[in-house]
């Protein structure tokens, strides 16, 4: 029975744009969203507030909608003893990021669905993730968890508010502590490294046990370390490998699911998500320019392929997530997770007919199955050991599987495919278009570099206010009213950077100039010597949130870090350099001791800890003697460089640079002027002189 089917009218969240919210607007629970008329009911009917937080790619969330939130004597319970809050954990991460520390506090772990109980001020005093409809699995029906707090809010309230209090002050504490911080030096990096090493999975890569995740953060600093330092390569290329060939990343239409839920990268949760896709095209693209390696650019670009044919808005910006759960069949009414991606022996003969044998044999189909009795296409053998078993020329089973998977696409797009959560979110577009900007840079590919500027285009139209404030999301014509957060300027200012060396139009790093001076005024404070993720005239909550970590994407101070470092360096700007150096200072006990969650910050260590070059040309940007010179730059693996460029023509440049200041061509041919610390060697204007100078 749908939605509905179950109650004619709607609640008010189907006032709402978040895709996630409006799935549950027809829910029979008296939801509200997050903000001041739930709190002020609270306050008035001196009720507690029930919270639920998740995500609208979140099979679990769903599966507690289903069990739960559509069941009308679990909803008659939540109505009767609670004033019901639903949010959006990707439009609002703030209250995401409070109440995930208080369940993580109140229970030792966390996860989504996440289902908070809070006093009407906010205070957290009860929490959990996912409940069942029964008792079950050593957990409590939701329904026994609701007459329990209920009644422990009548008869214990006292107790529930001093504990609530203590928390929130255990809370604040933490968010206004100065981190004990330490003297960065190359020994931080070997410290990281060392701990990436004792936590590496040397049989199937990647880090930790299951469930495992891509971490592509710390796979960038594994990289720019194994560059600098000769050591580490291998443990990267065999994550990159293993998790390329695994069932975690589409072997049909290209791009990453969200993790694997067990060790050798098999079975993912089926989920796509904007930042993965988006965060490893970074890393495959930059370890296809330190390698050669075409397999990590041929991933590069079918992952790229797949953020445009399925996650792209006709305006240009990029949507969130796709769904883990589809209909199995056109007239199926029940979603099944991962319907869309697995195959049956039959369907695979059905469509490839004589060549069925050998695609299964390279991917692994059996009719046993390695998923609910079908099959995660997964890469088993490579194509030289089949063609050895079946006795026939590789490139003939090469052919066999670049039609398969081209067949099998086709039949694969008349299924029904799943949900698309596609609200627009500035921080994840920021990390589209530096994804799709230096896969311009790095594969010359023209139609990577209009996306990343449509993109751009879109996000500084359609979210950013007439003063100039970001807005976080935006969806079907609509901006949501809520203010950008630190990580939306930060990724936004480094995704547009790249823009910049992808075009070398001056819009761009101006644009990234002035969106490092807005996160420093909104977010910068001094008592703390770092930043907050909300701005100074942010919605007042029970806490100022605080999150220093990297987790599935960059944290805002890491991202605000790296992008200051880089910016400092064009702009001869030492606020830039000081801010970011005291955010990586504070951080060095965590990026010793906990490597693979503070992968952003080692990178911009990395950075910090370098000689970059800093490299001026003088020439039109459309001319093949300027495009000659910069390929030299940017087409390498240099991670630990800035460039900028100015037009012969221009009287004063665009780009208010000390590095652009009395350079001009020589003999009136492009030129570039290699410089470290301002001070620049010879001029050259050929391509190897270039090279050579950058290699010395």
């Amino acid at each position: 029975m749908s939605n509905t089917e179950r109650t004619s009218s709607p609640n008010r969240l189907i006032n709402e744009t978040s895709p996630y919210l409006l799935q549950h607007a027809y829910n029979p629970v008296d939801w509200y969203p997050w903000g001041e008329e739930a709190f002020a009911r609270a306050k008035a009917e001196d009720k507690p507030i029930l919270l639920s937080v998740g995500y609208a790619a979140c099979h679990w969330c769903h599966v507690m909608e289903h069990e739960s939130f559509e069941d009308e004597a679990t909803a008659a319970l939540m109505n009767q003893y609670f004033v019901n809050v639903k949010v959006d954990r990707e439009e609002r991460p703030d209250v995401d990021s409070i109440y995930m520390t208080a369940v993580q506090a109140l229970t030792g772990s966390g996860g989504w669905p996440m289902t908070v109980f809070l006093t009407p001020d906010g205070e957290p005093f009860f929490a959990g993730t996912y409940f069942p409809p029964d008792d079950r699995w050593q957990m409590p029906s939701f329904q026994r968890v609701l007459r329990s707090v209920a009644e422990a809010y009548a008869t214990r309230r006292d107790d529930l508010l001093a504990r609530g209090r203590e928390l929130v002050e255990r809370m604040r504490e933490a968010s206004r502590m100065q981190m004990p911080g330490g003297t960065l030096t190359p020994a931080v990096l070997d410290s990281a490294f060392v701990g990436l090493q004792q936590a590496f999975d040397p049989e199937y890569g990647g880090f930790g046990r299951a469930p495992k995740f891509p971490q592509p953060m710390t796979l960038e600093f594994l990289l720019r370390y194994a560059v600098r330092t000769g050591r580490g390569m291998e443990m990267l290329e065999k994550t990159l490998r293993a998790m390329a060939e695994g069932g975690m990343y589409d072997q049909i239409g290209g791009g990453f699911h969200r993790y694997s839920v067990d060790a050798q990268w098999l079975v993912p949760h089926f989920e796509k998500m904007l930042y993965d896709n988006a965060l490893l095209v970074r890393v495959y693209l930059e370890t296809f320019q330190a390698t050669g390696n075409v397999f990590y650019r041929r991933i590069a670009e079918e992952t790229l392929a797949y953020m445009l044919r399925e996650m792209q808005h006709p305006d240009g910006g990029f949507f969130s997530t796709q769904d883990a759960d589809s209909l199995p069949a056109p007239d199926a009414t029940h979603k099944h997770e991962g319907a869309f991606f697995v195959w049956t022996p039959a369907e695979i003969r059905e469509a490839l007919g004589a060549d069925a044998t050998v695609f299964a044999a390279l991917y692994g189909v059996t009719e046993r199955g390695n998923f609910e009795g079908k099959n995660i296409l997964h890469v088993r053998r490579s194509p030289a050991e089949v063609a050895r078993v079946m006795g026939m020329p590789v490139e003939r089973v090469e052919a066999i599987a670049e039609r398969g998977r081209r067949v099998l696409f086709e039949v694969r797009q008349r299924r029904p495919k799943p949900e698309l959560d596609d609200k627009v979110l500035t921080a994840w577009n920021g990390m589209a278009i530096r994804a799709f900007a230096l896969g311009a840079v790095v594969l010359d590919c023209e139609e990577y570099r209009t996306a990343a500027v449509r993109c751009a285009e879109f996000i500084l139209r359609a979210l950013r206010r007439a003063d100039g404030e970001l807005l976080r999301s935006w969806r079907r014509g609509v901006a949501n009213p809520t203010p950008a957060f630190l990580e939306d300027y930060a990724l936004l200012a480094d995704g547009l950077l790249a823009l910049y060396e992808a075009t070398f139009e001056p819009r761009w790093l101006l644009e990234a100039r002035a969106l490092a001076d807005a996160l420093l005024e909104r977010f910068w404070d001094d008592s703390i010597g770092g930043f907050y993720d909300t701005g100074a005239h942010h919605e007042q909550m029970v806490i100022r949130p605080r999150d220093t970590g990297d987790n599935a994407t960059p944290s805002g101070s890491s991202a605000a870090a790296d992008v200051l470092l880089r910016l400092a360096l064009i702009f001869d700007e030492p606020r830039y350099r000081e801010r970011a150096m005291n955010v990586l200072r504070a951080m060095v006990p965590f990026m010793e001791r906990y490597p693979t969650g503070f992968g952003r910050y080692l990178a911009a260590a990395e950075f910090a800890l370098s000689q970059p070059r800093e490299i001026a040309l003088i020439g039109n940007p459309d001319a093949a003697d300027t495009r000659a010179l910069a390929a030299v730059v940017l087409k390498p693996f240099l991670p630990h460089r800035v460039i900028v460029l100015a037009s012969p023509g221009e009287e004063s440049p665009r780009i208010p640079s000390p590095l652009l200041v009395g350079r001009g061509p020589i003999a009136g041919k492009a030129t570039a002027y290699v410089c470290q610390q301002y001070a620049c060697q010879l001029p050259v204007t050929e391509p190897a002189d270039l090279e050579a100078q950058l290699r010395s």
